[in-house]
């Protein structure tokens, strides 16, 4: 039936979304379906606006896909409506927990100060608009008077944009003079300058994951735990994102698998609770936690 089947590429889609990676095996297991059928699924969805991706022999979803893109601009707020939500959680009451909360959700997707000043706002669009061109054409670009709050230092830096980020209020760029990937955020540029020159080093281009932790990085670490009781429920409390990934097994065992960005988030977890919890891998999360049990030694 028709329903059957789009139940099982709604299932797809989440499975390939999660921050654990899904061999092919896996993802048929998962969905009931032959490997026949999730090759043909899997086409569908890169015809549908769906960047599948393969990393070893595991597939997933690229958070920066055509059809997300699309989503958010459905659903996320306009200039006009973030700067006048903003004013009116100005004039609410202050110090209440919940207005407090819907504030700082909504500073991080929108530059009040630049979404405010109609000067400031105009050059911010420019500035996208430019960045979306030469992201679009594989363009080189300057990104003129740029501030930058950790050198305290206002120049211009010349970049490789090749993703934009939180609803465009940052670009992910390739900067040849460091050999390093950064986050650059639009309103500390004073323009934007798309140069002839084509992209040259695609191939150092890297995305930046944020994992359950909050920790940021370009690698994504694979960590693999069974869980106690007691540290199932906390995990599930302090983490709720965590909590979804816990798979049980045939035998009752709580099996968590995902990647992180950084071993400290995982392993504070896993120190404060190491009496009820197993570690199964990998073999870099192991030697991080026998360094730090061995400089707790006294």
């Amino acid at each position: 039936m028709r329903h059957d089947k789009l139940e099982r590429e709604l299932q797809l889609i989440l499975l390939l979304t999660e921050n654990y990676k899904y061999s092919i095996d896996e993802l048929c297991g998962k969905v009931g379906i032959s490997r026949r059928n999730l090759y043909y699924y899997l086409e569908f969805l890169r015809d549908s606006g769906f960047k599948v991706q393969k990393r070893g022999t595991a597939y997933f979803i690229s958070r920066d896909s055509p059809f997300f893109n699309h989503l958010l601009s459905r659903i996320s707020f306009t200039e006009e409506e973030a700067v006048q939500i903003g004013r009116l959680l100005d004039k609410a009451e202050r110090g209440n927990p919940l207005i407090t909360s819907i504030k700082k959700k909504l500073e991080r997707f929108y530059d009040f100060e630049i979404l405010a000043d109609e000067e400031l706002r105009e050059q911010a669009v420019h500035n996208i608009s430019v960045l979306y061109d030469a992201i679009k054409m594989r363009r080189q670009v300057v990104l003129h008077g740029y501030a930058s709050p950790h050198s305290q230092t206002t120049r211009d830096r010349y970049v490789e944009p090749f993703l934009l980020m939180n609803n465009n209020n940052e670009v992910r760029c390739y900067e040849p003079a460091t050999g390093m990937n950064k986050t650059f955020k639009v309103s500390r540029m004073q323009g934007v300058e798309m140069l002839d020159t084509e992209w040259e080093y695609e191939k150092h281009h890297r995305q930046v994951f944020t994992d359950v932790f909050m920790f940021s990085g370009e690698v994504l670490l694979p960590v693999e735990l069974y869980l106690g009781q007691l540290s199932y429920n906390v995990l599930k409390e302090e983490y709720p994102q965590a909590g979804k990934m816990v798979e049980i097994t045939p035998d009752g065992r709580r099996h968590l698998r995902m990647d992180v960005c950084n071993y400290a988030g995982i392993g504070r977890f896993v120190l404060g609770l190491f009496n009820d919890i197993e570690v199964v891998g990998d073999a870099g999360f192991k030697d991080y936690l026998r360094c730090n049990i061995e400089k707790m030694k006294v």
